[in-house]
């Protein structure tokens, strides 16, 4: 694309508000549980707005998933979103699923980065709808998998293995933040390889026929220069479109492309330089609540698909000192995409 192309493509955007949903600085009321609320997945669940998200909970070691909505008819929104109460006691968040089955690759370090998708299993010649997520079986910090919860009709069930692992060098043995989507047969996954504290990340593509095993070869789909963390990808007005954040793990302020970026594409591609050129929508600059944006996951408003809601982590410094002295939030951006 040209310079002249690529202005008239960014003027086209249009920003319309920022919105904080989840703070730990706000509190969860009525819920006296939850610790932090972040690593949303949005979707729409029968009648109503939906989110998967993580956090940590008091009186529990690890990161859990639990869930959040938006009243049944209601149109997506950034404000509006309740955390599901446990129905045992109402006073506390319910955790989205058990580790029955999958404590030995998941429990100790966590339920990462969730992604809710629906597609088609031809093992079982059935539709299943799967809540993808890296899990760490050691520490926090990983080295991580990647499995995934089913929905049985009544529960999300937990699975006693991993489905994607790392298998190729440049992977350093660590695979996260997966975004899958179903599309013609496939599932398709963009991921993470690499290490945060190594400063080492690399997106990479694969697909399955099945969402399970038989994953095609792994690829680079961006390489580590780039700095990519996360490549949110959903069906556009025409083809598809993908929004992804920039991130930076290295010493000092980051740099201006770090933040969340905007492209498109006719198809899901696998191919990075198939897609449109990239529009950033956001940069790090501190905003107060959040600095240094990343896990996007965007959907096209309910009455109008020219608008984008762009949810998104961010990260605060918090006060007093601490081991690890910030917090995580939430928030959402609307913008109107380009034509």
């Amino acid at each position: 694309m040209n310079d002249h192309a690529k202005q008239e493509h960014t003027s086209n955007i249009r920003f319309h508000r920022e919105s904080k949903i989840f703070d730990p600085k706000d509190g969860f009321a009525p819920l006296i549980d939850p610790l932090s609320v972040t690593d949303a997945t949005v979707a729409r669940h029968g009648n109503q707005w939906w989110m998967c998200a993580g956090g940590k909970v008091k009186g529990k070691d690890g990161i859990h998933l639990f869930s959040a909505s938006l009243p049944h008819g209601a149109p997506l929104s950034a404000t509006g979103w309740t955390l599901t109460p446990d129905a045992n006691n109402t006073t506390r968040v319910e955790i989205l699923a058990g580790y029955d089955n999958s404590r030995l690759w998941d429990l100790q370090g966590g339920r990462h980065c969730p992604c809710y998708v629906k597609g088609w299993d031809p093992r079982r010649n059935v539709w299943v709808e799967r809540i993808y997520y890296a899990g760490a079986a050691d520490h926090f910090w990983g080295p991580y998998t990647i499995g995934y919860l089913e929905w049985d009709g009544s529960r999300w069930v937990d699975q006693p293995t991993p489905v994607f692992l790392a298998n190729q060098n440049w992977e350093h043995g660590s695979v996260y933040e997966p975004n899958v989507i179903y599309f013609e047969g496939k599932w398709k996954m963009w991921y993470v390889a690499g290490s945060n504290q190594k400063d080492h990340i690399v997106q990479g593509f694969a697909e399955s026929e099945d969402g399970h095993s038989d994953w095609s070869q792994h690829t680079v789909f961006i390489p580590e220069t780039e700095k990519v963390f996360d490549f949110c990808v959903f069906p556009g007005r025409q083809g598809f479109e993908a929004v992804f954040s920039r991130v930076w793990f290295g010493r000092g302020a980051p740099p201006s492309r770090s933040g969340l970026w905007w492209c498109s594409a006719k198809g899901p591609y696998s191919d990075f330089t198939r897609w449109s050129e990239p529009v950033q929508i956001m940069t790090a600059d501190d905003r107060g609540w959040h600095t240094g944006p990343w896990k996007p996951s965007a959907q096209h408003a309910d009455s109008d698909l020219s608008r984008i809601f762009v949810f998104f982590d961010g990260m605060c410094q918090t006060e007093g000192p601490a081991a690890f002295p910030y917090a995580f939030t939430l928030g959402c951006l609307e913008i109107d995409r380009p034509v």
